[in-house]
């Protein structure tokens, strides 16, 4: 639902506080300016984009009635004649509501004014109409102090819900945003004097030709910003999707270590296979030691693993066998002489 806000100048809120503050008696009149709808867009971290819908009442003009109940009777039926005939050169479409001002009283409406809002709704066949009641009050004996109270109502479905008022001093606009519209006035002065000077500072759309460049400027940049955010947004879900498959990849593979721990994997078997070759080599008899005399024959003996007698090593290569032992004596006995 939209938010209303009612904006008015400190010009008219100026005139309005001097022209009743000086009058004896409570006043009422009819208030003309013009309701739209605006439409902002807002990017930030948390959302792509957020669409804001703004109603705004923005007050022009007021024009004071001669007398109380001038333009409704006493049980609030309003009368359209004398709405016209108030509103004299002014279009009817113009009016946005209505105001009224009490002494010393509080900010709620009477009875009476929700009857008459609501006619006048129907009378006028504008469905968006306001209502704003000033509350003036003497602080000083002397009347040198006043205070202007002020509020603003609009009734959905006949309940009435107080609006913000919102009031532009000169220079006191809002800061480091431009206007897509020109400040809407009903005087016939000021159309004068912009249809005589628009054309050498305005485009044929009405808005200052700096102001176009700056807007269209403002468009692309918006469109940027709203391509980088779709790419940002596309980039988070991918790494989310990558970063789920490599947790599941990381449950599959721990879990595969665990059955082939529990069965005895690849690397298991290839350490078994590698024992029974060293054990089959150490079990030759050419990688067993022996024992050699001077002469390096094998001392005859007998193996500690099969008892069989062990052979002769093999020789070095190089080396020229030697004679036997037999021989060897029966050399030395026949070198001895005779007796």
């Amino acid at each position: 639902m939209a938010e209303p806000t009612v904006r008015l100048s400190g010009i008219v809120f100026s005139s309005l506080a001097f022209q009743h503050v000086n009058r004896d008696s409570d006043v009422e009149g009819l208030i003309l300016g013009e309701s739209k709808f605006e439409e902002q867009v807002t990017i930030s971290d948390s959302q792509a984009d957020h669409i804001h819908i703004e109603e705004i009442y923005n007050i022009q003009k007021h024009i004071s009635c001669l007398k109380l109940n001038d333009f409704y009777n006493s049980v609030g039926d309003v009368n359209v004649a004398a709405v016209n005939k108030i509103l004299a050169d002014n279009k009817q479409e113009n009016v946005i509501g209505w105001y009224k001002q009490r002494r010393n009283s509080d900010q709620q409406m009477t009875f009476r004014e929700k009857v008459v809002h609501e006619k006048l709704k129907a009378s006028l066949s504008n469905p968006h109409m306001i209502f704003v009641l000033l509350t003036p009050s003497r602080l000083t004996p002397t009347g040198s102090t006043h205070k202007m109270e002020y509020a603003a109502f609009i009734s959905r479905s006949r309940h009435f819900v107080n609006v913000p008022v919102l009031v532009n001093n000169l220079g006191v606009l809002e800061q480091l945003a431009y206007w897509k519209a020109s400040a809407p006035c009903s005087s016939a002065g000021y159309h004068r004097t912009m249809n005589t000077h628009s054309s050498k500072f305005f485009s044929s759309n009405g808005l200052l030709r700096e102001v176009n460049d700056v807007n269209s400027m403002n468009d692309s940049l918006q469109l940027e910003l709203q391509k980088a955010s779709r790419k940002l947004v596309e980039s988070e879900r991918l790494v989310e999707t990558l970063q789920t498959d490599i947790s599941v990849l990381r449950r599959k593979l721990s879990e595969k270590k665990k059955s082939e721990a529990g069965k005895g994997g690849p690397v298991d078997q290839r350490d078994q296979v590698l024992h029974e070759a060293f054990r089959s080599l150490l079990c030759c008899r050419l990688f067993h030691t022996h024992t050699l005399t001077l002469e390096a024959f094998p001392v005859p003996g007998f193996s500690e693993q099969d008892g069989a007698p062990e052979t002769a090593s093999p020789l070095r290569p190089g080396k020229r066998p030697k004679e036997t032992l037999v021989g060897t004596d029966r050399k030395r006995r026949r070198s001895q002489p005779s007796e």
